[in-house]
């Protein structure tokens, strides 16, 4: 095992789906050692891990029971880039260079640990990339309308970023991630090959950019399996959404394979190996035993468990933004740990439960600051509205000030040390823009200013919800739809879904 900050041979980063797949292989194919420490051990000299010192410190609260002895969910971010380190331009083509995560899956497994969400975030989406740590020890101040690829390439560390993107997923979705991993590459390559093949569906003859793959259903290892999960012109309808649709399918189709193969050692050393030398993962997966017991949670999760959803989005120029408030009911449904349709899958063994009232909704912890609240909505009455469903949060130092100006979105201000409060903060008023003020100490606390999108939605007014033209934002949900949103039933596909059934966006 070596350390981040131990000089090893460069083992580049990870590709698209190439890491995610990989990593999901590597869970999957660990799940099926039982045998000796020997084989531990093997595994522990291949497995490198990144440094716990740029993950934030203050982030959202860790899973609990629901009861005791029950079963705790689990966040797995799977990430993966197009680094050419390490001699993965022999297969990814262009320099040598540290890349961006173009892949970027999120996997739930649900407290009943038999079910499973994997969200993908596409890599285009602009988000607020948090303060994250650069090598010379610094923080850097966040950024705002950022692609979201772009997290895992900040500082240029050779190996990547994996705790900015970390943080970045954790204040994108208000979930704490437990485990990260990453694959590059030729660890992906290595994995399709040690499965032999992956079956994979190519919606149209492709002979471009060096990327050659013929119509129809075909089983596909090493380079082919790269290209087919990375190509986007000249495959499909050229969408990276499309290629989404594309890698889910894949991920689908080698867990299958993974899942329905049976091994011996002669099979399973290879595998495993392939699979941990292509991994970077955070200190909590720091060896095979770690990785095994895990794996070993990931059992009786079966395939029909398994649905793989696109977090709900629409271009914004060249660009992804975030449908709001579909991507709100998203990650609520995820932190109060219920499947895409509200239903609950109980502790393992246990009934499903309906989904919960307003007044029973969790919330993220409030900061202890003072918070000072504006209505710039053109509603009156709104302070006092927002004031209330703070208080309902456990917000308690609260003062209201004079009315604004009208503005469009909600905004929150905030001095530099108080940024993971303006954080928590945004998680309750999902869409509202966040604005360093350089001039603001800790003691004068967070600014809330409230916007037209706030009273749009707010239910003690008669106003219809309305969706911002340039951010589409709206004012949070307090309790999940009857009805799952477009966004999210529109972007779902369960993992045993036909191999070449939606492969293209549009």
């Amino acid at each position: 095992m070596t350390d981040a900050k131990t000089p090893r041979r460069p083992r580049s980063t990870r590709s698209r789906v190439a890491r995610a797949a990989g990593a999901t292989a590597a869970v999957l194919v660990l799940a099926t050692a039982g045998t000796g420490f020997w084989f531990y051990e093997h595994l522990n000299r291949n497995i490198t891990t990144f440094s716990a010192d740029g993950i934030a410190t203050s982030r959202p609260p860790a899973a609990t029971p629901a009861s005791p002895g029950g079963g705790v969910p689990v966040n797995l971010l799977l990430l993966g880039s197009d680094s050419r380190l390490g001699g993965n331009n022999m297969l990814g083509g262009g320099d040598a260079g540290v890349g961006n995560s173009d892949t970027a899956i999120l996997l739930h497994v649900y407290a009943d640990h038999r079910h499973a969400v994997a969200v993908s975030v596409p890599r285009d989406t602009l988000v607020t990339i948090p303060p994250c740590k650069l090598p010379s020890g610094r923080w850097t101040t966040p950024q705002t309308g950022q692609m979201f690829n772009s997290a895992f390439s900040i500082g240029e560390y050779p190996q990547g970023n994996p705790a900015c993107t970390q943080n970045t997923v954790e204040t994108l979705t208000g979930l704490r991630v437990d485990h990260t991993l990453v694959v590059d590459f030729k660890g992906f390559a290595a994995i399709t090959e040690a499965v032999h093949g992956v079956d994979v569906c190519v919606p149209n003859d492709v002979d471009a950019n060096g990327i050659k793959l013929t119509k129809g259903r075909q089983t596909v290892s090493g380079q082919q399996a790269l290209d087919y999960v990375r190509a986007r012109h000249g495959l499909g309808d050229g969408s990276d959404i499309g290629r989404v649709k594309r890698q889910q399918a894949f991920l689908s189709s080698l867990i299958r394979k993974v899942q329905g193969q049976g091994f011996d050692l002669t099979t399973l050393l290879p595998l495993a190996d392939a699979a941990t030398k292509s991994l970077t993962v955070d200190p909590s997966l720091d060896s095979g035993i770690k990785l095994a017991q895990f794996a070993q949670s990931l059992r009786d999760i079966k395939l029909a468990d398994i649905s793989f959803v696109t977090m709900p989005w629409r271009y914004q120029g060249d660009r992804v933004a975030i449908v709001h408030p579909d991507a709100e009911v998203l990650w609520q449904l995820l932190r109060e740990d219920r499947t895409l349709d509200g239903h609950a899958t109980g502790q393992i063994g246990g009934p499903a439960s309906p989904a919960p009232t307003a007044s029973a909704t969790a919330a993220p912890s409030a900061p202890a600051g003072p918070l000072t609240v504006i209505n710039a909505s053109h509603v009156s009455g709104q302070a006092k509205r927002a004031e209330q469903a703070l208080q309902a949060k456990g917000y308690r130092t609260i003062t209201l000030g004079a009315d604004a100006p009208s503005r469009r979105v909600t905004l929150i201000s905030y001095p530099a040390e108080r940024y993971q409060d303006a954080q928590l903060l945004a998680q309750v008023f999902p869409g509202a823009e966040l604005s360093a003020d350089a001039s603001a100490t800790a003691a004068d606390g967070i600014t809330l200013t409230l916007g037209r999108d706030y009273a749009a939605t707010d239910p003690g007014t008669a106003a219809d919800s309305t969706e911002d033209a340039a951010t589409g934002a709206t004012a949070p949900p307090t309790a999940l739809p009857s009805t799952m949103p477009t966004g999210i039933t529109q972007n779902t596909r369960t993992a045993d879904t036909d191999l070449c059934s939606d492969l293209s966006f549009g």
